[in-house]
């Protein structure tokens, strides 16, 4: 397969994702108000949050400096994840890191933008809450264990590749 349709293959994943990432937070900043609980299902509400760190709050980056150091390494791994991607024989090892690329793609946007990445899903049951998340946060969740299910399997990534 040639670099140019491995690079259409990568953006008929990663774009259409991006823009309904971006697409959901915007409504998010629009019609949410920050602090306030929207229920939708009996596990599931709507709450607006800012995340300043990595994923799940982890490492905040209150100061300039930690966003660009954030900014940086986002860029290296999006690079780098946009490359083992062109790289690889595998349309499904391909597709899962266009998922990655594009959910990497999808937070740096905020962070660039705003300095920290919008979050609106609240998942909770039993009185626990998982950390707030977005919809690049989950392309990039089942774009690793989409990976991983087919790190597996890889023979049979390999042979479908044959077909």
């Amino acid at each position: 397969m040639t670099l140019v349709r491995r690079i259409r293959r990568l953006l008929a994943v990663t774009l259409p994702v991006v823009l309904l990432d971006q697409a959901t937070k915007a409504l998010a900043r629009s019609f949410l108000v920050p602090g306030e609980v929207y229920d939708i299902l009996p596990f599931a509400n709507l709450r607006l949050g800012f995340n300043r760190g990595i994923s799940f709050g982890l490492l905040p980056a209150d100061e300039t400096w930690g966003v660009f150091v954030l900014i940086g390494v986002s860029a290296i791994i999006s690079i780098g994840v946009a490359v083992w991607s062109l790289t690889t024989r595998s349309r499904s090892e391909s597709a899962a890191l266009a998922l990655i690329l594009a959910g990497a793609l999808g937070n740096l946007i905020d962070r660039v933008k705003d300095g920290m990445v919008t979050d609106f899903i609240d998942l909770h049951a039993a009185g626990y809450h998982w950390p707030a998340f977005n919809g690049a946060d989950i392309a990039i969740t089942f774009g690793a264990l989409w990976l991983v299910a087919g790190s597996f399997a890889i023979g049979a990534w390999r042979r479908s590749e044959a077909a």
